[in-house]
């Protein structure tokens, strides 16, 4: 078994990751997908995983014949190796953020794939590498602690579609750098596709991986590690300082108010990240709103948050209600 293979059963049994029933990897064509869904494979051939795997290809439809490209190969991929494949082309109908719109829709789609599956995770390809760029682009933003914690190895999905709860996993997260899934590919003489936007310093990220972090290779030549291992403290530190209350859907507001402000403005961030799906958008101004309506008898009844949606205070509970699905 290739060494690759065996750090990712590794991570996948310490994760408590399921060694049988389905699962959607998704996949974008690049080497650390592709990487990603060809070692689940060998993994399932050589008898150590009994999953049912499906692949999802979301096509963002940016880059013209390359993008069309990209699908033609994770289908041609997904067919040699018998891997049932899902696939969807964007609809550009909104204006705004294009990263943020992107990410949405895509996953959306993989949400909807793992219901239609009945699958219980849905596994990206996330590295290293990528959990360093987050840091990155939260430290510079200005989140907190809960944003430079970065990325976890699994965590729910977002509510609001039909179907079991089904959770968001990334087994090559706490391991894996970069070039790894390109050796592992190269290896097995597969080839990946490249995104020309990867390249285009427009986008935050790309100025984070192609400027700022080679700058600070020059202070530590094993920065991306460093990074990475940071924001892993950080959300390990936190977890276990945070003893609140339980996450609930509709948390009731008079035991909120027994927390202190610190307690209640962690527990009201980590409750929009677990009813939304995400902290895009919310500021530390959105939070302490949030914390004045529960504390505060003349704060209103609801609270206006980006993205069409709000928090509400609701016969003694907090809701959580969104246009977006």
């Amino acid at each position: 078994m290739d060494g690759f293979e065996k750090k990712l059963i590794s991570e996948w049994r310490r994760l408590h990751l399921p060694t049988d029933g389905r699962v959607v990897v998704a996949v974008s064509g690049g080497a650390d997908s592709t990487a990603l869904l060809v070692a689940i494979d060998e993994l399932i051939s050589r008898g150590k995983l009994s999953v049912e795997l499906t692949a999802a290809h979301f096509n963002h439809d940016l880059r013209g014949d390359e993008s069309e490209a990209d699908e033609v190969f994770v289908k041609k991929l997904c067919a040699e190796r018998g891997i049932a494949f899902e696939s969807q082309k964007m609809s550009w109908t909104e204006k705004g953020n294009l990263e943020q719109i992107a990410r949405e829709a895509r996953y959306k789609f993989l949400r909807q794939v793992a219901v239609s599956t009945r699958a219980e995770f849905v596994m990206t390809a996330h590295t290293i590498n990528d959990q360093a760029e987050t840091f990155l682009q939260n430290l510079i933003r200005g989140s907190g602690l809960d944003g430079l914690g970065a990325m976890s190895a699994i965590r729910g999905f977002r509510e609001g579609l039909p179907g079991a709860p089904i959770s968001l996993a990334r087994p090559l997260l706490n391991w894996c750098m970069r070039e790894q899934t390109e050796i592992y590919c190269s290896a097995k003489r597969i080839d990946f596709r490249r995104d020309s936007m990867n390249e285009d310093v427009r986008f935050n990220r790309v100025r984070i991986r192609k400027i700022l972090i080679p700058v600070l290779t020059d202070f530590n030549p094993k920065i991306v590690s460093a990074l990475a291992r940071t924001a892993h403290l950080i959300r390990e530190s936190t977890s276990k300082v945070n003893q609140s209350p339980a996450i609930e859907p509709n948390p009731r507001i008079s035991e909120l108010r027994d927390l202190d402000d610190g307690e209640l403005k962690t527990y009201i961030r980590e409750w929009i990240e677990s009813v939304r799906g995400d902290l895009r958008g919310i500021t530390s101004a959105h939070i302490q709103a949030v914390a004045s309506l529960v504390t505060s008898q003349r704060s209103g009844r609801l609270v206006e948050l980006p993205r069409k949606s709000r928090v509400l205070k609701n016969r003694g509970y907090l809701t959580f209600e969104s246009e977006i699905v």
